[in-house]
Order: structure tokens, then sequence, then C-alpha cells
């Protein structure tokens, strides 16, 4: 009977991690997505969107690729977020009243997007997946997502 209780606890404790920590797909390692993304150095970037997307129930790793992107943002780009050029979120995939940006952005699992808004009018998003590997060194990540917004606004 003990057994039982214990291969219960278990299953629960593994169905919270899966389910909390959703970034364990291959989508999120590939980086394989149904959003066409483009990169047109012609074109200059008028609006940048920052989403971490994340789960209701999240994990060491979904926590903090949110946190270093949140202050990342803050510490750099602190004036394209209040003219607007820039706009960051935390955004819960599971919740109804954000599943038309889900949508949009064509997220599977908790990751990092940019979404980019041409002055032309176009729309792309890209996910980077290449945070998750840099998030045990604080000053590494913010320096390479620093790098990839600056590369976004100028239109690279």
């Amino acid at each position: 009977m003990k057994f039982k209780y214990i291969l219960l606890v278990a299953l629960l404790c593994l169905t919270v991690f899966v389910s909390g920590c959703i970034g364990n797909n291959k989508e999120s390692i590939t980086g394989d997505s149904a959003v066409e993304t483009t990169n047109n150095p012609a074109v200059s970037v008028d609006k940048l969107e920052i989403y971490h997307f994340h789960g209701t129930h999240q994990c060491y790793s979904c926590i903090t690729v949110g946190q270093y992107a949140e202050e990342t943002v803050n510490t750099y780009f602190a004036d394209e977020v209040k003219s607007g050029r820039i706009v960051f979120g935390h955004i819960n995939g599971e919740l109804p009243e954000n599943r038309d940006l889900v949508a949009k952005y064509g997220v599977t699992s908790a990751s990092l997007w940019l979404g980019e808004y041409a002055k032309d009018g176009r729309f792309s998003a890209e996910q980077n997946i290449n945070v998750w590997y840099k998030i045990d060194n604080k000053e590494e990540y913010m320096a390479y997502l620093k790098g990839v917004i600056e590369q976004k606004l100028a239109g690279n």
C-alpha cells in the first residue's frame, strides 16, 4: 500500500515538472518553428518585441531565461522601452488571454522570442535558443542578448 502512494506522488511530481518546464521538446532544442523568420538588412526595424513565453509552473532554467532577458532590456535599452521601440514581456502561454500572441509567434514551449516590425510594415519573429546555453553565466548571457538586440534594431 505504501508503495502505491510513493508511486502516485512520484508521478504527480513528474507531471508538475514536465508541465512546468515545457521547454523539453524537440522544437526548443532545434529551434524549428512554424513561424517564418526573415532577416532583411535593407529594412530598418520600427519596433522590436521581446517576449519570454512560459508556462504557469516554471523550472529554474525557464525563470532564469526570463529574468536575465528582462534585466538585459532594462539595463541597456531603457530609452527604447520608454519610447515604445522595444516592448518586453513575460507571457504565460497557458492563459486564454494570451492565445492570440502565442499563435502569432508560433510558440509551443517555454522560449524567448524577438518579433520585428519593419518600417515597411512586415513582421517577422525569431526564437532565440542560444540564451538557454548561457544561463549559467549572467554576464555572458546579457552581453550576448544585448548584441542580438542591437543587431535587430540596426536591421541586421
